[in-house]
């Protein structure tokens, strides 16, 4: 009998392109079925044929305080029986940039918008326009959305400029970012030798989590800190996986690293659509209405999408939460390195506060390239077994996976007892 998940996907893909709204979902990495989630209640969802998973997705890193939690779905609902949107100023807002510039001390201004795509974009346009350069830097494996300047892969050459990874992005736009390595503070400084005075921006993950978890060496970070100051040019930190998941001061506060605009998003939502970018006062002065560079939204800071947000982050402000969550998820890392290890499997993993990466690799990789080294057919045998099991982890070997609060020790414990089984069944059948 077909399954209600099968049946779901098959209408899907009769009107949704791919039979989803965003490619990660459509399983193309692992092969398969998705299920489609009818709930999610703390750690857990349920899926169309009811069948319940620990969930280590969490939406891609919003919910870190598990699936919906009472006080802010009680927010969003009080919210919204005020109403639903107004495209006009509301006091809830303004109590969200409040709220953003005092956990940041890098932020002197922030506008809210709805996702982080338009968040990154328009801090990109922002760094053009308040430099009066063009040229723009991101890194090999770092994701920040999908406008078009940022869809760009590296080119040939360590100091050529990219190539569009996507149709429909003109090599034009890409001709204009400078696509280096992740980690390598060697190629920044060289970049920076070669075309300092042309460069608008860096835009950077400090942890990166779209190329599944990489975490940055102190010297590559300071390196950009330190050649944007020299040059002029602006340091954006792409926060909006980090922002308020590794830390309440975000990985910039983890780091000690004060980046020029920040752009948040994910957390800062719990669980709906809102996104931030922020930064220094006389950079934020040229937005419109107070400056030339233009950026408009007519749902950016909805009050049920605001409201949600704001209850998340008083929620995780209390003592001791992310001292809390970072052990949780160094348990869990710790739990399935140790099973791989014991049935002789190639297998690593590391985690950044509420982060974690899980690599089918000796050692954990520090760039695109040694990501791409990693065992994806293991990769692959894993999830499935995982998720036959009732453990649901991000649907590709290039994703971060994350931590909630309402994860528990016993949901821990019972996904590594899971995994030690899918590695004895591999090693057993020679898989």
């Amino acid at each position: 009998m077909t399954s209600r998940n099968q049946q779901f996907f098959e209408r899907a893909r009769k009107v949704i392109p791919g039979g989803v709204n965003s490619p990660v979902r459509a399983f193309r990495s692992v092969g398969g079925t998705p299920p489609f989630i009818v709930s999610g209640r703390g750690s857990r969802i349920t899926d169309a044929d009811g069948k319940s998973y620990l969930d280590y997705v969490g939406s891609w890193g919003p919910l870190i305080l598990g699936h919906a939690h009472p006080k802010v779905v009680a927010a969003a609902q009080e919210a919204a029986s005020r109403g639903l949107s107004f495209g006009a100023p509301t006091e809830i807002e303004v109590e969200m940039a409040e709220l953003l510039c005092r956990l940041l001390p890098s932020l002197d201004r922030v506008r809210l918008v709805s996702s982080g795509t338009e968040a990154t974009m328009s801090a990109i346009r922002l760094a053009r326009g308040y430099t009066g350069r063009d040229l723009l830097i991101k890194f090999e494996g770092c994701y920040h959305g999908h406008s078009d300047s940022l869809l760009v892969k590296a080119g040939s050459g360590l100091l050529t400029f990219g190539n569009p990874s996507s149709g429909g992005v003109p090599a034009s736009i890409a001709q204009h970012t400078l696509v280096l390595d992740y980690n390598d503070d060697e190629a920044v400084e060289q970049a920076f030798a070669q075309h300092g005075e042309r460069i608008a921006a860096v835009i950077v993950e400090p942890v990166a989590g779209n190329m599944n978890l990489v975490a940055p060496r102190p010297e590559f970070l300071q390196s950009l800190r330190a050649q944007c100051t020299k040059y002029g040019s602006v340091l954006i930190f792409d926060e909006v996986m980090t922002g308020f998941r590794v830390g309440l001061a975000c990985a910039q506060g983890l780091y000690g690293i004060h980046p020029d605009l920040t752009t948040l998003g994910k957390v800062i939502g719990g669980g709906m659509p809102v996104a931030a970018f922020g930064g220094r006062r006389e950079i934020m002065g040229k937005i419109a209405p107070l400056g030339p560079v233009y950026q408009a939204g007519t749902l950016s800071g909805n009050p049920l999408a605001v409201a949600a947000g704001l209850s998340t982050l008083e929620l995780i402000q209390a003592p001791g939460f992310f001292v809390e969550l970072e052990r949780k998820t160094k348990a869990l890392c710790a739990g399935i390195e140790a099973a791989a290890a014991r049935h002789g499997i190639a297998f690593s993993a590391q985690s950044v506060g509420g982060m974690f990466g899980l690599y089918f690799r000796s050692e954990c990789p520090k760039n695109f390239a040694e990501v791409m080294q990693c065992d994806q057919d293991a990769f692959n045998l894993f999830f499935h077994a995982m998720l036959d099991a009732g453990h649901y982890f991000a649907p590709s070997p290039f994703e971060a996976g994350f931590m909630s609060a309402a994860h528990s020790d016993t949901d821990i414990a019972e996904t590594v007892a899971a995994a030690e089984e899918v590695f004895r069944v591999q090693v057993t059948e020679g898989r």
